[in-house]
């Protein structure tokens, strides 16, 4: 690794500088913290990152290395390698590599020198550089928090070619916000796919297939769909802009909607899919489906100071009063009242701002959270959404 240095720079004229990991070069993104002690492979692979910059707040970062299972973007393939129908497809322009990284860079207090793990197969250092990801390390991270935390995220770049404080900001200040970006089409995939979990996944495969589920990806982590298949699902994954119609002739038992990264308002294929499926087949939505759902029932979505990214987020239930400790990466939220106003029912809240964290709609069979149930990193208070989903499906 290079001890070359490496600058971070926020759109308040904030400049951080450190030593370079990773990938050389420039680039642009929101500005985050993640509170996560460990997944640091699972943060890096969730594409629900893309276009941002992720600082960890956990002082030493890559000490258990890299490994070949934590890996959660999905293979891409096309419609055509996949066997799928061509009326459910999107045409993009190359297919996305196995276990890309989306996210623009990554910042942490400490890199390990030396990582120590039977599964590690390399060091996150050249994990990054393969991938294109440009790291930064030995900065106050804690500074940096407190500055994202009073002051909100903020655009910034990080660069291992300019070393000018002043360009650098400017750079910063002239980047894309976050809101109204359409980062879902950078990420999804070119179009349908039978999902079948890896071999070390098959274990926790449901000894028997009850159901059919047509995941939207707009992004989606594997262990969601590993969820499913544990559940007793087959599942078949299809791009955002696949056509409700199409969705239907598959006979699914239910709609699964995943996570994702950008402005939810700007996802408006998904939202008008999601607007002609409501109320046809039981639906359950994670985290940006979360948000798409309730667009679609034509509440609103705004904008969170900072977000909320980490593995150890506090969530009340509100049906049955227990706390759970969840996995969370989002940084727009569900509006209450707006909500309330078409129907919806507030049924889990968030314990550090009272910001929403899921809904039901019962008339119309469907429910979502805003935070990840499948963990991935994370705890496994929430594994039983999975299982409530397949209920509703079981009262078809």
């Amino acid at each position: 690794m290079k001890n070359a240095s490496c600058h971070l720079a926020l759109e308040d004229g904030t400049v951080f500088i450190g030593e370079h990991f990773g990938a050389e070069g420039t680039a642009e993104g929101e500005v985050v913290f993640n509170t996560a002690m460990s997944g640091y492979q699972e943060i890096l692979t969730d594409p629900s990152y893309c276009g941002q910059i992720v600082a960890m707040t956990m002082p030493l970062i890559g000490n258990y290395g890299i490994n070949a299972d934590d890996i959660e973007s999905l293979p891409r393939k096309t419609a055509r390698e996949a066997g799928g129908s061509s009326s459910m497809t999107a045409a993009r322009s190359a297919t996305a590599p196995v276990s890309a990284l989306h996210l623009s860079g990554f910042v942490v207090r400490e890199l390990a020198r030396r990582h120590s793990n039977h599964r590690a197969t390399g060091d996150l250092h050249e994990y990054l550089r393969e991938a294109g990801v440009i790291g930064l390390a030995g900065i106050d991270t804690r500074a940096l928090t407190r500055r994202l935390r009073d002051r909100g995220s903020q655009r910034g770049v990080i660069s291992t070619e300019t070393a000018d404080p002043v360009a650098l900001v400017e750079m910063a200040r002239a980047a894309a916000p976050m809101e109204g970006l359409q980062l879902v089409e950078r990420v999804m995939p070119e179009g349908e796919m039978l999902y079948e979990p890896a071999e070390g996944a098959r274990s926790h495969a449901a000894s028997d297939t009850a159901y059919h589920v047509v995941a939207i990806d707009c992004g989606i982590k594997q262990n969601i769909l590993r969820r499913l298949i544990a559940s007793g699902c087959s599942v078949r994954v299809v791009p955002p802009t696949a056509d409700a119609e199409a969705i239907l002739r598959t006979r699914p038992d239910g709609l699964l909607v995943g996570n994702g990264p950008g402005d939810p308002a700007t996802v408006t294929d998904a939202i008008d899919t999601l607007r002609r499926l409501i109320g046809r087949l039981p639906i359950f939505g994670i985290c940006l489906g979360n948000q798409l759902l309730a667009l679609a029932l034509r509440a609103k979505t705004y904008k969170l100071k900072f977000g909320h990214h980490g593995a150890n987020h506090p969530v009340l239930n509100l049906d049955t009063g227990r706390v759970e400790i969840t996995s969370q990466n989002h940084g727009f939220a569900v509006d209450i009242a707006s909500l309330e106003s078409v129907g919806g029912r507030m049924t889990h809240i968030n314990l550090y701002d009272r910001s929403l964290e899921g809904f039901s709609h019962a008339s119309k069979r469907v429910f979502a959270v805003q935070y990840h149930p499948e963990s991935a990193p994370g705890p496994h208070d929430s594994h039983y959404l999975f299982e409530q989903f397949v209920a509703m499906m079981g009262t078809n």
